[in-house]
């Protein structure tokens, strides 16, 4: 039946303001997802900036691209052969460093420069793999050995890029028995695994300060290293070997404050009264601060 011009001028209305309603619900609906968009971009870009390890705590040291490699074990399960190692961090255990530790072949150890790097590791490409990856400590060197072939035994030969692990370490990313596996590796900060501040172990004499440095966060390396006694500018100190560096001069009767630079990411932080006045050779001081 037919409208009348009363009825269809009715309808009409009724048409128009009900599309009006639904697009006014669209626009409303629109403007409350692009706000709550909006708002979590927002948090987003600030967890990030504040949360974020590689942004923030790392001061932009972000881990490596993954690398082929190879990987043995050295010792048994004890890990009692790998105390000690080429850096100088004696027991590794009582040191903070546990049994989660690699020697490295001469091509990755850097003279000594890659003391104290952090490095996850996963087994690839072998049926004796386990699955995930392992973090482990540059604690030693793995020397080469020039009487065997590279690819028979002479595992270290430069330019072999090689990690010989702790046994308790290889165990979790391979079957020991497999005796040599291909592995993946990158380099990652070591703030998960270095708590507190930085240590410093002394030896020498009354004319010779040689510091171990241990428990370095960050990269967890050391390029550059100075001291300064309450009666001294700044002395730079030479590097030794592995993770140790010295000085030559008498510093005895005061408090000392070094100062540190990162090898992988060049920062520089200062420990200021390190160890106090009456420090003696032997033991170990540590700081309140740390490459965080």
């Amino acid at each position: 039946m037919a409208l009348n011009v009363e009825e269809a001028s009715f309808s009409h209305t009724n048409f128009t303001t009900h599309s009006k309603i639904k697009k006014s619900n669209k626009m409303v609906s629109f403007y409350h997802s692009w706000s709550f968009f909006c708002f979590f971009s927002m948090i987003t870009l600030i967890f990030s900036r504040f949360i974020n390890p590689t942004a923030a705590v790392y001061h932009g040291y972000a881990p490596s691209p993954w690398t082929l490699a190879h990987a043995t074990f050295y010792g048994d399960e004890s890990a009692s052969a790998t105390m000690g190692g080429a850096c100088g961090y004696g027991n590794l255990i009582t040191n903070g460093y546990g049994t989660d530790t690699a020697a490295l072949s001469s091509t990755l150890f850097s003279d000594g420069y890659a003391c104290g790097q952090c490095y996850q590791i996963k087994c690839v490409q072998s049926p004796w793999c386990y699955r995930g990856y392992t973090t482990v400590t540059a604690t030693n060197l793995c020397p080469p050995n020039w009487s065997q072939d590279s690819n028979n035994g002479g595992w270290c030969n430069p330019p072999r890029t090689h990690f010989d692990m702790a046994k308790p370490a290889f165990m979790k990313i391979a079957q020991w028995k497999a005796g040599i596996v291909p592995v993946m590796y990158r380099t990652v900060p070591c703030n998960a695994i270095r708590k507190g501040g930085i240590r410093f172990s002394f030896q020498g004499n009354g004319y010779w300060l040689l510091v171990y440095v241990m428990n370095v966060a960050g990269a967890g390396d050391i390029h550059q290293m100075w001291v300064k006694g309450t009666k001294t500018g700044w002395i730079s100190m030479s590097h030794n070997w592995g993770a140790s560096y010295q000085a030559f001069a008498t510093l005895q009767g005061q408090a000392l404050s070094f100062r540190l630079t990162s090898h992988t990411t060049k920062q520089t932080i200062t420990a200021y009264n390190v160890a106090p006045a009456n420090w003696n050779l032997g033991l170990t001081y540590q700081a309140h601060v740390n490459f965080h």
